[in-house]
């Protein structure tokens, strides 16, 4: 309709309009819209076609693809947040329709506090158990077992995170990919730094997203790893790779506790929840013999420092620092901010475990001597503030990695250490400011118990 415009109080449909995938290209289209307006067209495209589709590959790359279709939705949901959801083309069952739900509900909840939205109730997914004429996803008509290999895809994100991952699973042998979305220089620098093989994945956001922003569309945080997630699997269904791979900590399970709200988690598709029901649903409903998991998520932020500490071949090549990474292209002046909370809590996480030349050599600079960073460490610290919406470690983690550098003589004539020692650390419970038990090996994970019985041992080290 070329008299459409967008009135977002006026809006009252999302629709998932189609998906296709093109095996000659390894261009996905994803097509969304609200009411009649028009298409909103999202493109992926995975390196390697023309891919090779059997019946059952077919079969796979198609719920692979829905599931893709229905979850990178959440970008162009959230311009207006409706009162329905319409899916055309085909159908979902109960069991997909919780899964999404739970995705938009919680995977949107930074987005909801942040606009003033109450979302509870609020997103609901038509689940169809009558079969329509395309098919539905959910159903496993054929089994696929992917690939007789165990090579995996994992991906990167230029961090410490992943860093640890593909250090640890070289160590032990396995076959691996290093993968990324977009077209970001200083991921794809810290990735070729691996040696490994590289695999770098397009994704296009439907344009009229941005002129949308423009006329008044909501916005604010998406469950981007959820994204992601997807868009791996779609890309392991196609080359046949048997693992798809994050560096997720358990730490990234807990959010932030805002007073009169409760807790907020700006990481929530980076959490257990998520991963758990995310992966069991792969397996169950999309690619049977296709794991996804994270492998460190029995560490805490703190356990995953110390791994990199021990790493130093990246020193010059990666960065945390959210600020460097833009959805309409990178700005990278230099790799670390020095003011944003990554890099407020990635160099405190580092402290207690790497020299102090070392660390200062990779930031440019010492942020625990800086007193005009106080304010940012309060909040990490969970002193008079709320924990950052960001990806970053829990408020004991923080406090108790202070603390150790309080003991360390290198450190505690800095500003920010001595401010803590003298105004922070005696509100404190000594009990709880230990670092051992931070660095303990547990907690759930879906780690493959192969993989675990050689892992374990070197992150408990």
């Amino acid at each position: 309709m070329t008299d459409w415009s967008f009135d977002r109080e006026a809006i009252r449909a999302f629709r998932f309009v189609r998906c296709e995938f093109d095996a000659a290209t390894g261009v996905a289209r994803l097509a969304y819209a609200f009411d009649d307006g028009p298409e909103l067209v999202e493109t992926v495209t995975i390196p390697g076609a023309p891919f090779e589709l059997d019946e059952a590959r077919a079969a796979v790359t198609e719920r692979a693809l829905r599931l893709l279709h229905l979850i990178a939705g959440v970008s162009y949901y959230k311009a207006a947040v409706p009162p329905e959801i319409r899916i055309d083309g085909y159908a979902i069952d109960a069991a997909t329709a919780e899964l999404l739900q739970a995705i938009y509900r919680h995977g949107l909840g930074e987005f909801a506090y942040r606009n003033g939205i109450d979302l509870d109730g609020r997103i609901r997914f038509p689940a169809n158990e009558v079969e329509p004429t395309h098919g539905r996803l959910g159903e496993i008509s054929r089994p696929w077992v992917g690939s007789t290999s165990d090579s995996a895809l994992v991906a990167i994100g230029g961090g410490k995170d992943s860093l640890v991952t593909i250090e640890a699973l070289r160590a032990l042998g396995v076959s691996q990919t290093v993968t990324w979305i977009g077209g970001s220089q200083l991921i794809a620098a810290c990735a070729a730094r691996t040696g490994l093989p590289t695999l770098n994945i397009g994704r296009q956001l439907a344009p009229q997203l941005f002129d949308l922003n423009r006329q008044g569309a909501l916005n604010g945080h998406i469950p981007v790893t959820a994204v992601n997630s997807a868009i791996l699997v779609l890309a392991a269904v196609l080359r046949g790779d048997s693992q798809v791979v994050f560096s997720n900590e358990r730490s990234a399970s807990y959010g932030s506790m805002i007073p009169g709200t409760g807790e907020v988690n700006h990481q929530w598709s980076k959490g257990w929840a998520f991963e758990q029901a995310f992966g069991e649903y792969v397996e169950r409903q999309v690619a049977p013999g296709l794991h996804y998991f994270s492998l460190l998520r029995p560490l805490s932020e703190l356990a995953v420092a110390r791994q990199f500490a021990r790493i130093d071949r990246y020193d010059a090549w990666f960065s945390s620092c959210n600020r460097n990474f833009h959805i309409l292209g990178e700005r990278p002046v230099q790799r670390w901010c020095g003011v944003c909370p990554k890099c407020h809590f990635v160099f405190l996480a580092l402290a207690p475990f790497m020299s102090k030349p070392r660390l200062v050599s990779i930031f440019g600079r010492n942020l625990l001597d800086d007193p005009a960073q106080a304010a940012g460490y309060d909040a990490l610290l969970e002193f008079q503030d709320h924990k950052p919406f960001e990806c970053v470690g829990e408020g004991r983690e923080s406090r108790a990695a202070m603390a150790a550098l309080v003991q360390r003589p290198e450190w505690r004539e800095d500003a920010l250490v001595r401010r803590f020692e003298r105004e922070i650390l005696p509100q404190l419970d000594p009990a709880e400011l230990a670092i051992e038990p931070l660095l303990e090996v547990s907690g759930e994970h879906r780690i493959p118990p192969a993989l675990w019985e050689s892992l374990r041992d070197r992150f408990a080290a």
